[in-house]
């Protein structure tokens, strides 16, 4: 045994020395999704050591330079971001960051990031919310655009902003998207959507004409993407501060962006509608029991109680890390942030939608959803997509998805029509 980490642990590299094994540690809920501190453990066995214990950012990937020498990529509080880290003195020096969806991925090579042995040269897929993914090659920051696959490939969307906030202790940030043909003298109705994970981060993508986000601009919303606590960007402590706490914090946290966008855009605050997959369907199932503010929800791939959900589902280690234990061994934790626990609250007009096959939120937690629903009197409809599972794959069911979610909205936001 060389080490035993004290967090989970992705992307253990070999310095090319051979003396060290570097890994990313942190909180994460998904393989795959990547981001937390960086540390390294020698490789004749020995206590990890973290590198990067005071960054307001979460490493996304890395790639040894040197013997001690480490390029790494992160989500930086919304933005992409391009460090050098020195293994000897645990210094971490950034070298770019960007408004951009620039730095997520394997810098190894796979996707995303890609860098030379000794880290001079990187070459990136870069995008924005007004710029189409490309390959860009150069030093950080110096890059030299190579490919043109997406010239006068023109955003689908409105304009995306970057908007900061405060909640309780907490700075916060997140994205607005306009609607795409806006009018200063109006205002709109508003989405707001919340990102799966939990640990995970909205970063500005340029968006699929066929995407949601696309789609609600398209049809007269602002979109709402926040990175509430529990979100990649701000460092582990913010990653870890919805522990025990879920939807409770994140919730404030949404909350207080919702404000802040009130305060400051178009947003007419009578027509809200809230909607999210896997986590972000617990979060929309959550929300609609703790406040009626949203006048429509759309809960996709939801999480309703987390008791029987801990039994139907096929991934339930991942939980064990935020909650500290079993829901067999702690009931009581898990019944504080279980929507169904409140269910007679709840008044918002919902529609749920669920493969049927879904493995890591499965159907029966939207079943117990909409039946808690209907017992409450709330207007509700449940969709089950067959042969699907977590990530819809069908092109028929992708596409009646999203219409039929944007149907919902508009039944509930848009303005009577005269």
């Amino acid at each position: 045994e060389i080490a035993a980490p004290k967090t989970q642990i992705a992307e253990p590299r070999w310095s090319p020395d051979g003396s060290q094994i570097a890994y990313i540690g942190g909180l994460m809920s998904d393989q795959g999704v990547t981001g937390g501190d960086l540390y390294v453990v020698p490789a004749t066995g020995g206590t990890p050591r973290d590198l990067t214990p005071a960054i307001t950012s979460s490493i996304s990937s890395f790639s040894w330079t040197g013997p001690a020498t480490m390029l790494a990529t992160g989500y930086a509080q919304g933005r992409s971001q391009i460090a050098t880290v020195d293994a000897g003195s645990a210094a971490l020096s950034p070298v770019w960051s960007g408004d951009e969806h620039t730095s997520i991925g394997t810098i190894a090579g796979v996707a995303g990031t890609s860098a030379t042995s000794n880290g001079t040269t990187v070459a990136v897929v870069r995008q924005s919310f007004a710029m189409p993914p490309e390959v860009w090659v150069g030093a950080p920051g110096k890059w030299t655009q190579v490919t043109h696959v997406n010239d006068g490939v023109q955003p689908a969307s409105g304009k995306g902003v970057s908007v900061r906030w405060k909640s309780e202790t907490f700075d916060v940030q997140g994205f607005l998207i306009y609607p795409a043909n806006f009018d200063p003298s109006k205002k709109y109705p508003m989405i707001v959507q919340v990102h799966g994970g939990p640990s995970s981060s909205v970063t500005p993508a340029f968006f699929d004409p066929d995407s949601y986000e696309a789609i609600e601009s398209q049809h007269g919303y602002f979109v709402f993407l926040p990175n509430p606590r529990g979100s990649y960007g701000q460092g582990e402590a913010f990653t870890r501060a919805n522990v025990k706490d879920f939807g409770h914090g994140d919730l404030k946290d949404i909350m207080a962006g919702v404000d802040e966008v009130l305060r400051r855009y178009p947003v007419n605050g009578n027509r809200l509608g809230i909607r999210g997959w896997s986590y972000g369907g617990f979060m929309t199932m959550w929300a609609v029991t703790q406040t009626n503010r949203f006048k429509a929800a759309v809960a996709g791939a939801g999480l309703s109680n987390w008791l029987s959900y801990t039994g139907e589902n096929g991934i339930s280690e991942w939980m064990v890390p935020f909650f500290g234990a079993t829901a067999y061994e702690n009931k009581a934790v898990y019944d504080k942030s279980s929507p169904i626990n409140y269910i007679d609250h709840a008044k918002t007009p919902t529609l749920i939608v669920v493969g049927e096959r879904d493995a890591e939120c499965p159907a029966p937690q939207s079943f117990e959803f909409w039946r808690g629903l209907q017992h409450a009197g709330v207007p509700t409809q449940l969709v089950v997509y067959p042969d699907e599972g977590h990530h819809f794959v069908m092109p028929e069911h992708v596409r009646d998805v999203r219409e039929r979610t944007v149907k919902w909205m508009d039944a509930y936001l848009k303005e009577p029509k005269a």
